[in-house]
């Protein structure tokens, strides 16, 4: 266990300026907290937080950070709280400790409203200082490290993925890739171990049979490098079996077809000198065409930079080779704890320099639930890089599998709720296209697009499935209280009573709701009744809702009562929707079904499916086909046909539904034998009597038998 005076004389060693009585004060208080609490090991509790301070002090962060590491466990473990915290050693530490205690409550086999809620402060945290990632990581680091002690192997396997999954990512995700490999290759010796051993086994025997590659490619690239006058260090590197297994797995290839198992790293002076080495390598060997990547013109999300080609090199083997500065070196292995490597104090530590960070504050501002956040958020985090240009050249990464509607939200969240189309490389795309590396696209806008729900279904980024969720909200929301009103609107004129919007506020805290808005809405939901809702605004008033009839159903469409709600086929409201049992068509007779949460689903009278609903009156809407609005849409009438099974039946059918003005949207078959088969067929028409005219028709084929109109899901 590091000593007292130990651990301050590594912090001193790279910061003179180190407030030494801070850390002897964190030092004691987390010591004297944690007791006589004992770890799994059998080791005193207390060394767990001394190894994590340690190990922040191997990437030479700052005093606040080695005291954060200290007191990281003891509001979680002990009877300190942050309050107290904060008196002792100041806000900020407050703060920081405060932020690693909130991702610590996570639990990777639950995602609960606590638990999201936890993350979500944790990313606030993490946004207004980096430092609070930093500590955690180097706690699970130490933690992986002693997994072996833990007894139960279900919560070491539980623990294992739990690191997998949220704690390398987010190393990678700030460029911490020592610490990421690090962390993943005791995960994976965990999860599985087969695996890992197999994979061991395979690079034994490569090294076996070229035991003398590594030094001689060391040899042949010093050598070149001084020969062409450039200073630079080269060393060479095993890929972990880890990494091995991932990319195998994810490109479905064999050991033998990896070209990057054995990598060197240049490291040169400055950046012009990269590009020369570059030359000087690809002028030595052979160049594998498509594996040059230069990530310092274009840099990944974590902000890592470096020049990566594939030659072949001695034995005719391929091998990757590395270039970069050494300042990119450090920052490749350390991330942005390099920062504290060349100066005491880092005036950067906000987790916003870094874009992912900001797009995880903008998923917090648009998801409506915890849940949702959490969902989003691991979108945003866990996803492999591409990377596209706009217009302009400027760069934007993305997951990989973006559309271009995911690019359309990142350039900015009103381009993506105003896109309409887009060009790739000067061409017109469609939305789902998905982008590939260095695609140029151009988001084409109309002030009067919004987002469609069909969007959600393709999207991948967590920021643009959390925009668009809560437009569509948002929408629904308006799209609900306009149906609230007019219920309670209709309500008031079926019972003599006068619809004035401001009477209505007198009820609001009868009904426990804030705004007549508010109260619109529920209405239209289906969470309150109109006749409840008229009860307590209008008094004296009753009706019972049990004795109420259901609504009439019009036999001429010329004949509507002014109760009646109006619907118009396509310009019909998202919460007002054609049954999918029956599949209304215009100038059918038709009734509505209030259902809670959903809106009202609009049946035709003989729905099958209705009979459901006979002891609920309350749910019964009368509604009518607006017929003073020609909307020129299309309704999809299904039918049930059965069809003797013969060469050109098929053919005979779509050219007649189509000689008929009609067009078949949808055909499936659900019985087959040798001499007749039944299909379902969706038939596009303009009204009843258009499809009446379509089944007659067909009725008259020789090669149908029978022709239904299906009124409920069979």
């Amino acid at each position: 266990m590091i000593r007292q005076y130990e651990l301050v004389e590594r912090i001193r060693s790279y910061d003179k300026n180190a407030d030494e009585a801070l850390l002897n004060r964190a030092y004691v208080f987390a010591m004297k907290a944690h007791g006589n609490q004992k770890r799994a090991s059998g080791d005193p509790y207390f060394s767990h937080p001394l190894e994590v301070a340690g190990i922040l002090t191997s990437m030479k962060l700052d005093a606040d950070t080695i005291v954060t590491a200290l007191l990281h466990d003891v509001v979680e473990d002990t009877v300190a709280t942050v309050d107290e915290i904060s008196e002792l050693f100041g806000t900020k530490i407050g703060e920081l400790v405060d932020g690693v205690t909130k991702l610590s409550l996570l639990e990777y086999k639950s995602e609960s409203s606590r638990q999201a809620e936890s993350f979500r402060k944790f990313v606030l945290a993490l946004s207004n200082d980096i430092r609070v990632l930093l500590v955690k990581l180097a706690d699970r680091l130490h933690n992986m490290q002693t997994l072996h002690y833990i007894k139960k192997p279900e919560k070491r396997l539980r623990i294992a993925r739990e690191t997998m999954d949220i704690y390398a990512p987010l190393a990678e995700r700030i460029g911490m890739h020592q610490l990421k490999d690090e962390l993943e290759q005791l995960a994976f010796a965990e999860i599985d171990r087969e695996a890992m051993e197999t994979i061991k086994v395979r690079l034994n025997y490569l090294l076996e049979q070229s035991p003398k590659l590594e030094s001689e490619m060391i040899a042949a690239l010093e050598a070149k490098m001084a020969e062409h006058g450039i200073t630079a260090t080269v060393k060479g590197r095993i890929k972990n079996p880890f990494s091995i297994w991932r990319k195998m797995e994810r490109q479905q290839i064999s050991f033998e077809q990896l070209s990057d198992v054995m990598a060197f790293r240049i490291v040169v002076e400055d950046l012009e000198t990269c590009y020369r080495a570059l030359g000087v390598v690809h002028g030595a060997w052979p160049m594998v065409p498509g594996r040059f990547k230069d990530y310092i013109s274009t840099p990944k999300r974590n902000l890592y930079r470096s020049l990566h080609t594939t030659v072949l090199g001695p034995h005719k083997r391929r091998l990757e080779v590395q270039i970069r500065t050494q300042h990119m070196h450090e920052e490749a292995e350390l991330g942005v704890a390099a920062h504290w490597q060349h100066k005491q104090e880092a005036t950067d530590i906000g987790g916003s320099q870094y874009r992912w960070v900001r797009e995880l504050l903008e998923i917090l501002e648009h998801a409506s639930t915890p849940e949702e956040f959490i969902e989003h958020t691991k979108m945003a985090m866990f996803q492999d890089t591409v990377f596209a240009f706009t217009p302009k050249g400027e760069l934007i990464s993305l997951p990989r599998g973006s559309t271009t509607v995911d690019y359309a939200y990142a350039v900015h969240t009103e381009v993506g709720d105003r896109c309409v189309s887009a060009k790739v490389n000067d061409l017109l795309v469609p939305l789902r296209y998905r982008i590939e590396n260095g695609d140029q696209v151009e988001i084409l806008t109309s002030k009067g697009q919004s987002p469609s729900p069909r969007w959600e279904s393709f999207v991948v980024t967590g920021k643009a499935r959390s925009a668009i969720r809560r437009h569509l909200r948002l929408q629904r929301q308006s799209e609900f209280e306009a149906l609230g009103r007019t219920l309670i609107e209709k309500a008031c004129r079926r019972n003599g009573l006068d619809f004035v919007e401001n009477l209505f506020s007198q009820s609001l805290d009868v009904m426990s709701v804030h705004s007549v808005s508010e109260l619109f809405v529920l209405v239209g939901q289906g969470t309150l009744g109109e006749e409840s809702v008229l009860r307590a605004t209008f008094p004296g008033f009753q009706n019972d809702v049990r004795a109420q009839r259901l609504p009439e159903v019009h036999s001429d469409w010329e004949e509507v009562s002014d109760s009646a709600i109006r619907v118009f086929g396509d310009k019909t409201s998202g919460v007002i929707h054609f049954a999918e049992c029956c599949h209304p068509v215009r100038r059918d007779r038709i009734v509505g079904i209030h259902v809670p949460g959903r809106g009202i689903e609009v049946h035709t009278i003989d729905c099958d499916n209705l009979d459901a609903y006979d002891e609920r009156p309350e749910l019964w809407k009368d509604m009518a086909w607006d017929e003073a609005i020609e909307d020129g849409a299309f309704y999809v009438g299904r039918l049930l046909l059965e069809v003797v099974n013969e060469m050109g039946a098929l053919a005979s059918i779509a050219a007649t539904v189509s000689k008929a003005g009609g067009n078949i949207s949808n055909l499936q078959m659900t019985e087959r034998d040798a001499e007749f088969y039944i299909m379902v067929v969706d038939a596009e028409v303009r009204d009843v009597k258009h499809l009446n005219d379509i089944m007659r028709t067909l009725k008259s084929s020789r090669v149908i038998t029978r022709v239904e109109r299906m009124n409920a899901k069979q």
